[in-house]
């Protein structure tokens, strides 16, 4: 966070200071995540002195007399500032430091989908916040693709639809028992039916192909918005992807 928030020297040097700690409440360093995440962990917490580096022992959190003093008094002198850093510790202790009651409190923002994601929502019953940047551009490129896309789906779903009446008609003939005549009218529509199928396979192929030019007389910066190779972030075809399922 110093290396985010700090101010850099003419020479590129890096500033130290620890103003960035006046946006938080709690500051919990060295947690050794994924253990942090059960409350049967029994790591220590110690208060942190982040001018110095100093670890102070606490009972769970709270302040207490220090090695060779009688009063909690140098633990007490940073209670006053806003931000109260940490080294250590379970959920247990941060639901305590931060007062909270129910596990539904807390918006967790993760950026690892099994190690605190998952996990957190899962186990603490946490409510979870995954930030995907890129989505922000492919929805953008959808947006511009969507009466296209409407038209794909639609035909697809027209052709799909052709397709399950054919073999339903096909095991009927296969397995089902019909006099001459209504055996020929079955004949008969399946050979309808496969004919607007093949229609209906033309007019999707062909819609495709309009929406692939319209793809490319888009400018080029928004035709790389979609993975040259993977395509789209959450769709692999007309399927979820993989990481649309993880999410």
């Amino acid at each position: 966070m110093n290396f985010l928030c700090a101010s850099h020297t003419l020479d590129g040097s890096l500033s130290c200071n620890f103003d960035w700690l006046q946006y938080f409440d709690v500051v919990v360093t060295g947690s050794a995540k994924p253990g942090f995440f059960h409350e049967e962990n029994r790591a220590n917490i110690f208060k942190v002195e982040p001018e110095s580096g100093m670890l102070l022992n606490t009972d769970n959190g709270t302040p207490m007399p220090q090695v060779g003093s009688t009063s909690p008094e140098v633990l007490l002198k940073g209670l006053n500032k806003s931000c109260r850093v940490f080294q250590g510790g379970n959920v247990a202790h941060l639901h305590k430091l931060l007062s909270i009651e129910s596990s539904s409190q807390v918006l967790y923002v993760g950026d690892h989908i099994y190690g605190d994601i998952l996990r957190s929502k899962k186990v603490l019953g946490w409510r979870t916040m995954l930030v995907v940047p890129e989505l922000e551009r492919e929805v953008k490129l959808l947006w511009e693709l969507r009466d296209m896309r409407k038209q794909l789906r639609l035909l697809r779903d027209e052709r799909d639809l052709v397709e399950d009446q054919i073999h339903h008609l096909k095991w009927s003939l296969k397995f089902e028992s019909f006099r001459d005549d209504e055996k020929q009218k079955m004949i008969s529509a399946l050979g309808e039916l496969e004919s607007q199928r093949d229609q209906a396979r033309l007019a999707h192929q062909q819609a495709q192909r309009e929406c692939h030019q319209k793809v490319e007389e888009l400018p080029f910066s928004i035709r790389l918005i979609f993975h040259k190779i993977w395509g789209q972030l959450m769709k692999t075809g007309y399927q979820n992807s993989r990481f649309a399922h993880q999410v």
